[in-house]
């Protein structure tokens, strides 16, 4: 029996965090072995807002690629694929736009919540406008059964599980329907106490940092502004710190017993920060072993991703067949030299 699949990816546009990690990387490395695993390397999708800086798309695909592989995706059991180099997403994502409304677009909650974080208004990139309908065609061309995220992108999952009900229902039932898996901790804090960690926002830890970068923002990060005195009771809600430490220490009676010193009073925020920082680094410090080997061999990481993207596009090329058999696109004549599928490549 082939095993399900999952189709995940971030996009190349800087290095990953500590967000990413806790909200969908950990899942991944989790389930590899469980599950026919494709990472995207989602270039295209990085495009629609960074059309104007094409080179750092590029740049940073090898480096989101050398994340991966220093969390602990294996490439022996996962697959890395640059998304521009299948042509087929982009054929599918045409299809789907015409089983999509503007409107429909217009109100999806994460598309809003982008657009204004942007400052885009009314000059949002007809691009940036549709890629829940590209992330929809990423998804489906690997058939993907499960699809790690985190919670802001819940609704990009379900406006893909509409489109593959429209489609199944309008043609043949060819799409497969994904499910999305959030990681136990859903999103986490920014440094600075906003909602959301971004690279965006400059809030972030990566995981590519040093430990003295780590070391110096952990020692920034904003805590109860209340709790002016060691003596005083602090506050644990809303207190990254302490949200961190959820998502990363493993020993829950700790945690538990530092907020309740915290919330009456006598401890204070460098002891605390101190043992955040402790428990940061030892997840990081191999997470950064890791990364700095395999970054001394690049060749090697780019033929492994070369490797994998003409392993991507084979399952993508049959995913386009099925579909263009279903919408009556399966002509038996076609002008020279072309085919209605083009071959797969490595």
């Amino acid at each position: 029996m082939t095993k399900p699949r999952i189709l995940t990816g971030d996009r190349p546009t800087g290095p990953l965090h500590i967000g990413h990690y806790v909200g969908s990387l950990r899942n991944r490395v989790a389930l590899q072995h469980e599950y026919e695993t494709y990472v995207l390397l989602a270039d295209v999708q990085a495009l629609t807002d960074n059309f104007e800086h094409p080179q750092k798309v590029r740049d940073n695909v090898l480096e989101v690629a050398l994340d991966y592989l220093a969390v602990g995706l294996d490439p022996r059991v996962a697959t890395f694929v640059i998304q521009s180099q299948v042509p087929e997403i982009a054929e599918l994502t045409v299809f789907y736009l015409n089983l999509v409304t503007v409107s429909h677009l217009r109100q999806n909650p994460t598309v809003k919540t982008e657009i204004a974080q942007k400052g885009y208004g009314e000059a949002v990139p007809a691009g940036f406008f549709v890629y829940p309908v590209s992330q929809a065609a990423d998804i489906t061309a690997f058939g993907a059964n499960l699809v790690p995220v985190g919670d802001d992108q819940l609704p990009m999952i379900e406006q893909t599980r509409e489109i593959v009900r429209r489609f199944n229902y309008l043609y043949a039932p060819v799409l497969v329907e994904p499910q999305a898996l959030v990681g136990e901790t859903a999103r986490l804090p920014g440094l600075d106490g906003r909602a959301k960690m971004s690279k965006s926002l400059g809030n972030a830890i990566f995981l590519s940092d040093s430990a003295d970068e780590v070391a110096r923002k952990v020692r920034g990060m904003y805590t109860d502004p209340n709790h002016l005195r060691v003596e005083d009771p602090g506050t644990v809600e809303g207190n990254p710190v302490f949200a961190y430490l959820d998502a990363f220490d493993p020993d829950r009676e700790r945690v538990q017993a530092l907020k309740e010193h915290y919330q009456r009073g006598g401890l204070g925020d460098v002891k605390v920060k101190r043992h955040l920082l402790e428990v940061l680094e030892a997840t990081l410090a191999p997470i950064r072993a890791r990364r700095a080997e395999f970054a001394r061999n690049r060749g090697a990481v780019e033929a492994m991703v070369r490797e994998g993207t003409g392993r991507g596009r084979e399952v993508a090329a049959a995913t386009m067949r099925a579909v263009r058999q279903a919408m009556h696109l399966d002509y038996f004549t076609q002008a020279p030299g072309l085919s209605p599928t083009p071959p797969a490549t490595a």
